[in-house]
């Protein structure tokens, strides 16, 4: 599996499970269980590598807003908003990539109730291979995250910052 087919399968799920982020995943599993399980693997170095680029502190800076955290969104919730800003597709990711405050104008609507369903789909490989081969998925060969994100650390907590650095993000769904 390719990067572009990767990213069709991302998108082809999404529309089939009409946004729902749990179904999506479900649906990638059903997809991803027709293909042998070399592709499963390759699928899932893709959704991993594209996970790690998302470590960053402007990301997470913007997950807080996004998510209404007065507190920053904590590290958890981080986490499950990588997975939610993959399953959007390449160019919301990619966008969200280059200029995070870009979120404000990438998605038409955005709810706030990012939770444990936006994870599955960072699942979804490995649930897909031990379906089809009945042993786990084994190592892929990527170096591991970062201890830290990449990028300059800011306050994550700090509102002033937050509507500083994400001003149409903070238009449109903060404060």
């Amino acid at each position: 599996m390719d990067e572009t087919q990767f990213w069709e399968l991302i998108d082809s799920a999404r529309e089939a499970a009409d946004g729902d982020p749990e179904e999506q995943a479900d649906v990638v599993v059903d997809r991803l269980l027709q293909l042998d399980p070399e592709s499963v693997a390759d699928f899932a170095r893709h959704f991993t590598v594209r996970f790690r680029r998302a470590w960053t502190w402007e990301l997470w800076g913007a997950a807080g807003v996004l998510l209404a955290a007065p507190e920053g969104a904590d590290e958890e919730s981080f986490d499950y908003f990588r997975c939610w800003l993959i399953a959007q597709g390449r160019s919301v990711f990619e966008g969200a990539l280059a200029d995070a405050d870009s979120l404000a104008e990438l998605l038409p609507d955005f709810d706030e109730e990012i939770d444990g369903d936006a994870g599955e789909l960072g699942e979804a490989a490995e649930d897909a291979y031990e379906q089809l081969t009945g042993a786990p998925l084994p190592a892929l060969g990527l170096p591991p995250e970062p201890e830290v994100p990449e990028g300059t650390p800011f306050p994550l907590d700090d509102e002033d910052e937050l509507e500083s650095r994400y001003p149409r993000l903070w238009e449109r769904y903060g404060g």
